[in-house]
């Protein structure tokens, strides 16, 4: 294979005169003239220019949108608008061809529904190639957040035999048969025949595990898949998604917000650096999405200006029962224009709360605290006052929810209380009481959704569009 350069650098470079072999994708060609290639490293284009009747009719035919191509030629100076070098072709090869009659994706705007339904084929748009470049980057800019703060990164379990979060939701692993599938006396399914002799399932969270490793390391992260058996269809749900979970010993609930708080500012600085072409295509997309909406529920910032914002402003932070009073003598709510009306303390916050508070009282992102035990997991250390849990959610502004996280009870006694309340068997969670037991320390953490980081880092509105191949109920394509 001859050595090939990057359009991405090539785009960048001034050897005028000098010979370069690319290899890339067809966008389009015009003209019979004017090829329009993409390999993946840029959303930028290069023109290769074609010398009329120096090549094959038969081969230029064969130059559909799609089809694979290795061009060597001249970079030369562009005179058309739009680029500023070009390549002049004198070697042109098809490496695969894209049937046009056959080939789904035309060079035209196709909906994103429609672009959902060909996954496999996304990634070759200017949408998605910004999207998932994004995607790219921000994982990295978290990695190296943890890491520039002496993080230790821990793979934690996907098939696991606690249940995390209390709720129920998850995915059982089973190598047992259906048709014929063992019971004990009592009826019951026999796990003991089972593969790992116990029931499994897929992970709902990392968080347990850990905070075995802040035990050792002090300051620990995961940043793996998790998995929810919840039969949502909403657009902020999927059935797998990413997190990434942070474990400090010695933290307290201040130390876990100030540390959420810098690291998404970090994130979105260098996502902000490392991918303004991006960024600004997916602006420029958004703007034109926002004329088809009635002026009221038009953005008020574009998204770059948004993005700014978040870095510019210092969180709000206040109680969940100062929250209460603010969304009780709202006006949505007074209006009764909110779905679910706040009437009393202990009410579960939606989105349409949290995005009140976000974006039309404060203005800017908000960081809760101090919830009622009562709508928590059973981890979150207990307050004096018998009712509320150290516990905090980092509101966004056209997301609501992107962090939720709380200092953890590190008290023996409280734990096992808790867990008795809430009917979760200490003898299943034996591994977990023992980090209380020998050598217990405050310690706090949180988890963040990166789907949701990234729709709100690439104003997608919808989580089915920032992974790459989404499960939701009845869909696992691909």
């Amino acid at each position: 294979m001859s050595t090939r350069t990057k359009i991405a650098a090539l785009l960048q470079s001034r050897e005028f005169g000098k010979e370069f072999t690319v290899k890339g994708w067809v966008r389009t060609f015009r003209n019979n003239q004017f090829i329009a290639m993409n390999d993946g490293s840029t959303l930028n284009n290069l023109q290769a220019v074609v010398e009329l009747n120096s090549m094959d009719e038969s081969l230029l035919k064969r130059l559909t949108t799609s089809a694979s191509i290795s061009v060597t030629g001249e970079l030369c100076a562009s005179l058309g608008k739009g680029q500023a070098v070009e390549l002049k072709v004198k070697k042109l090869e098809v490496l695969g061809d894209c049937d046009a009659e056959k080939y789904p994706l035309q060079p035209k705007k196709h909906s994103l529904e429609f672009l959902r339904e060909k996954a496999h084929l996304r990634f070759r748009t200017n949408t998605f190639a910004a999207v998932f470049k994004l995607r790219h980057v921000l994982a990295f800019g978290i990695h190296k957040f943890f890491n520039e703060r002496g993080f230790v990164y821990m793979h934690t379990p996907i098939i696991t035999a606690s249940d995390a979060e209390g709720a129920g939701e998850m995915f059982k692993v089973t190598t047992l048969p259906f048709e014929q599938t063992p019971r004990n006396p009592e009826g019951q399914v026999d796990y003991k025949e089972d593969f790992f002799g116990k029931a499994t399932n897929l992970t709902v969270s990392g968080q347990l595990e850990a905070e075995l490793g802040a035990m050792a390391f002090g300051e620990v992260y995961t940043f793996g898949p998790t998995f929810r058996a919840e039969n949502s269809n909403t657009a902020r749900h999927a059935a797998e998604f990413w997190m990434i979970e942070p474990e400090v010993a010695f933290n307290d609930l201040d130390d876990n917000m100030q540390l959420a708080e810098d690291m998404l500012k970090y994130v979105i600085r260098y996502a902000m650096d490392q991918c303004p072409d991006e960024l600004e295509f997916l602006k420029t997309r958004l703007l034109e999405e926002e004329k088809q909406k009635p002026q009221e529920e038009r953005s008020e910032m574009d998204l770059i200006a948004k993005l700014q914002f978040c870095l510019d402003n210092e969180f709000q932070r206040l109680t969940y029962t100062e929250a209460i009073e603010i969304l009780k003598n709202s006006n949505p709510n007074k209006k009764k224009k909110f779905k679910y009306l706040i009437d009393k303390w202990g009410a579960d916050l939606q989105s349409e709360h949290e995005r009140y508070l976000v974006e039309k009282h404060f203005k800017k992102p908000v960081i809760l605290c101090d919830y009622p035990k009562e709508i928590k997991a059973f981890y979150m250390r207990q307050n004096d006052d018998g009712t509320t849990v150290r516990a905090m959610d980092i509101l966004f502004p056209g997301i609501g929810e992107i962090i939720g996280g709380s200092q953890r009870e590190e008290r023996l006694d409280k734990l096992e209380t808790r867990m008795n309340e809430m009917h979760i068997p200490a003898s299943e969670l034996y591994w977990y009481l023992d980090t209380r037991r020998f050598g217990t320390v405050p310690h706090a953490g949180f988890g963040l959704g990166f789907e949701r980081l990234i729709m709100f880092v690439s104003g997608m509105g919808n989580i089915r569009d920032v992974i790459p191949f989404p499960r939701t109920p009845k869909n696992a394509d691909f």
